[in-house]
């Protein structure tokens, strides 16, 4: 994610980038040391997505401040 940003990874923190993730659980974080975004917690696909054969899940990416 900071690579994709164009920002050095404690930029992050500085800037308060966080993840919101759309539904249940939070399922995604964002590495503080490497600013790699990883899951956060198991994700069952069969509990989320039970009859649907094409499974998102979505979450958005919020950075404060000016970039």
């Amino acid at each position: 994610v900071a690579k994709d940003l164009g920002l050095p990874v404690p930029a992050l923190r500085d800037r308060g980038v966080h993840i919101l993730d759309k539904g249940r659980g939070k399922y995604f974080a964002l590495h503080e040391k490497t600013g790699h975004l990883v899951t956060a917690e198991r994700i069952d696909r069969e509990q989320l997505c039970e009859r649907v054969q094409q499974c998102v899940l979505r979450c958005e990416l919020i950075v404060e401040g000016q970039m």
